[in-house]
């Protein structure tokens, strides 16, 4: 029996950090066992914020797919490309745009808060504001049965669905309506307490070396009312004890809940323990991308093979989209 299909992207805009491990990667090689997966590096999306600093792309994009690996994204169950090598996707986007209600897109609610977290960036743009008929051609495109997405995440997915129906009921029947494979997102902060992200400069990266991690735990905001080792905590809004929920035993994630809350346990014996349960989750990882990272010419074989796989599928895909339409 046919397996269905997943597809889901990342952008390359810089160094893979902890957040995308649990709230992303980690989903996706569990997925494999299910499903057929396509997986690429949005690179074209990543223009949509970065184009006023392309380098920052080709710099990311291998180092990207090689934390995909090392994580155990498996190339002979998933197929791994680039966006941009895979020219019918510009043509798919340019056909969807083409019957997409602009007040679909103005509508929106992930358009006004990326502007509101990007504010120091000018991302008023025709290519921001189309963000979702892009991803709509990449899901699209490989017919995705399921798209793997956090509850932020569906406001784009119901986009896609709904730009899907409107091409069929327009031509004809191509496109199936992918459906949202909802995943838990871990609550992790960045170590100042904000969201993790690159553009806040309060990320832990999976790249990290021992000596960046002792440093990065050692800034990390744990319960802001705990000014003393002798006063209670309350591990519910301590930035820290998510981090242990992850990496800590579960022996040890009740022992500290307790000992905190009656001052038994001090923030720095907290940070002290999580510093050597992240070490230990990261060390294969770590392992794994040092061998990437010495062998590139298998990493670019790799992505070049997963490509062409993704080509010859998108090529059938828009023979039926120019059919339908005529041209």
């Amino acid at each position: 029996m046919k397996k269905r299909r997943v597809l889901s992207g990342m952008r390359p805009t810089g160094k893979t950090h902890v957040g995308h491990l649990h709230g992303i990667l980690e989903n996706w090689r569990d997925l494999q066992d299910q499903y057929e997966c396509f997986y690429f590096a949005a690179d074209w999306h990543a223009l949509t914020s970065e184009y006023k600093n392309t380098a920052i792309i080709k710099e990311s994009l291998t180092e990207m797919i090689i934390d995909w690996l090392s994580v155990g994204i498996d190339p002979r169950r998933s197929t791994l490309f680039v966006q941009s090598w895979v020219k019918e996707h510009a043509e798919l986007h340019l056909l969807l745009s083409m019957i997409t209600p602009l007040g679909w897109l103005e509508r929106n609610p992930t358009y006004k808060e990326q502007q509101e977290e990007l504010a120091e960036k000018d991302i008023g743009t025709y290519g921001f504001l189309g963000y979702p008929v892009l991803q709509a051609a990449d899901i699209l495109m490989y017919k995705g049965n399921f798209v793997p997405v956090g509850k932020d995440q569906l406001p784009h997915l119901e986009i896609t669905r709904e730009i899907a129906r409107r091409f069929n009921y327009l031509y004809r029947e191509v496109f199936p309506c992918p459906e949202a494979l909802l995943t838990q997102v871990p609550n992790l902060g960045g170590i100042d307490g904000r969201k993790m992200s690159k553009s806040y400069n309060n990320a832990i990266f999976i790249s990290d070396s021992p000596d960046v991690l002792a440093a990065k735990i050692e800034q990390m905001i744990t319960d802001p009312q705990r000014a003393y080792r002798k006063d209670p905590g309350d591990p519910d809004v301590c930035g820290l004890f998510p981090y242990h929920r992850i990496y800590s035993e579960p022996a040890v994630v009740a022992e500290i809940n307790g000992e905190c809350r009656q001052a038994g346990v001090g923030c720095r014996d907290c940070k002290r323990i999580l510093l050597q349960k992240l070490q230990e989750y990261l060390t294969s990882i770590q392992e794994k991308r040092r061998y990437y990272l010495a062998h590139l010419e298998e990493v670019k074989g790799i992505i070049h093979e997963g490509t062409e796989r993704a080509r010859e599928v998108a090529q059938h895909t828009m023979g039926e989209v120019r059919e339908a339409l005529g041209l």
